[in-house]
């Protein structure tokens, strides 16, 4: 489970790292075009779509970053087998998917949700085994 949270992690270092390289190549016009239609039914602005771009980029190094502390974290989690760890990255992850999907699904943004589903359904369910786990073997250790 451990291997597996930090393969996640390392996706999202990735993911991060490339987005400000990315986030204006062709290959993302429809998922530009679905933005802006979001706010601008009638057509968008020219500098819509390089306000746009600038925002996933900048995002790029946040997710670059939770994604090295959620690491630590997981780290942490498997030297020191303190169920409190998980329940902590459960926490965050609870905090920041519902307000996370709420926003997408006001701006009419499918694969934002969808992206928020995959990444829970890749993270929570290894976080609550390993949380039950150490819980349970938390008074077996001297």
């Amino acid at each position: 489970m451990i291997r597996w949270l930090l393969a996640v992690c390392a996706v999202h270092v990735l993911v991060g790292a490339l987005l400000p390289w990315v986030a204006g190549a062709s290959v993302f016009e429809d998922y530009h075009s679905g933005i802006e239609a979001a706010f601008w039914p009638d057509g968008a602005p020219r500098e819509a779509r390089g306000l746009g771009t600038w925002w996933i980029a900048l995002f790029g190094p946040t997710v670059q970053v939770m994604a090295v502390w959620m690491a630590a974290l997981v780290h942490l989690g498997g030297r020191l087998r303190q169920p409190t760890i998980w329940l902590w990255l459960i926490a965050g992850l609870l905090l920041w998917a519902p307000q996370d999907m709420l926003v997408s699904l006001r701006a009419g943004c499918w694969a934002h949700v969808w992206t928020d589903v995959a990444a829970l359904a890749a993270m929570l369910p290894p976080l609550a085994w390993l949380w039950r786990h150490d819980r349970n073997t938390e008074g077996a250790r001297p």
